[in-house]
């Protein structure tokens, strides 16, 4: 890769403790320290052509604090394009050749250390929120050396906190996987010695369904499931691959940080974390159904408790995160019908890969549920919807049963790993 380098240029600080950590992007072995330092106006968003551009970026930062804002083209449309200008950023394409900016039509100054995240924009437009790479970076304690995978989307929360992990703490190397590369993700990650990889359920279930004996060839020790909701039959297949790895589930946010951490092999988390107040840690709350965060991981201006528009259920010594609450809540004639609950029933029958439930309309109730499935390879139904319709008939109320269920042949998955459940 060709980029112009940021010259003379004076750090912001010393070099982070793990710029000797390797990584492996676009089929080169680099570390962070080798990476060019490509020459960025302040403030700046950039738009990364591929991942080594994207890292390029983040390398930049860390050294030079440029207030950064750092995307794929894809996740930033014209409208937005216009937005950011206008609130002073220079747009910059990244690519071999280097930054083609596009310059805002009022400069200003640029904040020192800041980091803008998009957020996904799944209740309306994505909106910016304001970072430092000390409150992205929540992995302080000394780790275990590990290679780390790296899937996700350039920019967005998840990306971050692997990538914080690997420039922070030694040890800590990368393995960066393109879009056109996750198909085959077990093939690259076994070759280059992953040990550790962090995805979504959706991810997760996709690599299961697309080649489980190329997964098991992978040599993971700690698996990382984030981004969705984490139910207990996605935690239970990944335990019987690899019963000797840790299996953790994150709840983290671009507002809100990474504020929830299991480690039980459970879904959920222990009703006694809710309102427990300890310095350092976020404090958990529900409040009408909704979960409530107040982190100290938060982004700039959301001091204070936070509605993350999540909705849980509270079940036996558990919390259940089940979905969006402008989504999750299905009413079929004035019964509520939570369609994370029914997904999660869904994905405990042993023939289904990946379940979503939604409501339709209908008349007299005015909602019904249904549900679309992908079924496991192996699995032979010739009456796949009739079977599944008796499987949630015996484990939920009457009006919580899907009444349509349509059958996929491939998991839906977009760019952000998730597939909108």
């Amino acid at each position: 890769m060709t980029v112009a380098t940021a010259g003379h240029r004076t750090p912001a600080g010393p070099e982070p403790a793990g710029v000797d950590n390797r990584l492996v992007v676009g089929g080169a072995t680099l570390t962070w320290r080798t990476l060019p330092l490509p020459v960025l106006p302040d403030p700046s968003a950039v738009l990364a052509h591929s991942a080594v551009h994207a890292l390029t970026a983040a390398r930049q930062h860390a050294v030079y604090g440029t207030e950064l804002l750092l995307s794929t083209a894809s996740r930033v449309d014209a409208a937005m394009r216009v937005e950011l200008l206008d609130a002073g950023f220079t747009v910059s394409v990244l690519d071999d050749d280097g930054a083609h900016p596009s310059v805002p039509p009022r400069r200003r100054a640029a904040e020192p250390g800041r980091l803008w995240l998009l957020t996904s924009g799944s209740t309306g437009r994505p909106k910016r929120v304001g970072h430092t790479l000390d409150t992205l970076t929540t992995v302080r304690a000394d780790q275990p050396d590990r290679t780390w995978l790296c899937p996700y989307a350039p920019g967005t929360y998840a990306w971050w906190q692997v990538v914080t992990l690997s420039l922070t703490q030694p040890g800590q190397h990368l393995v960066v996987v393109e879009p056109d590369e996750l198909d085959d993700w077990p093939t690259v990650a076994a070759t280059h010695g992953v040990d550790a990889a962090s995805g979504t359920p959706t991810f997760w279930r996709r690599t299961l369904y697309r080649d489980a004996a190329a997964l098991a060839r992978v040599p993971l020790r700690q698996i990382t499931l984030g981004g969705e909701p984490v139910d207990q039959a996605i935690l239970d297949q990944l335990r019987d691959i690899f019963p000797a790895a840790r299996i953790s589930w994150i709840y983290a946010s671009s507002e809100v940080g990474a504020s929830i951490v299991v480690h039980d092999g459970r879904a959920g988390f222990p009703v006694d974390w809710l309102d427990r107040e300890t310095p350092g840690r976020p404090t958990l709350s529900v409040v009408d159904d909704e979960l409530v965060v107040t982190s100290p991981f938060h982004g700039a201006g959301l001091a204070g408790p936070v509605r993350t528009g999540d909705r849980v259920q509270v079940r036996d010594d558990r919390v259940l995160i089940t979905g969006r609450l402008d989504s999750d809540e299905i009413n079929v004639g004035g019964s509520k019908v939570s369609a994370g609950v029914v997904r999660g029933v869904l994905a405990e029958h042993p023939a289904v890969a990946w379940a979503r439930v939604t409501g339709r309309r209908a008349p007299v109730l005015g909602r019904m549920v249904v549900a679309e499935v992908v079924l496991a390879p192996t699995t032979h139904l010739d009456t796949a919807e009739a079977a599944l319709v008796r499987w949630c008939a015996d484990r939920l109320p009457e009006y919580a049963v899907p009444r349509r269920i349509r059958v996929l042949t491939e998991i839906p998955v977009k760019e952000s790993l998730k597939s909108d459940v």
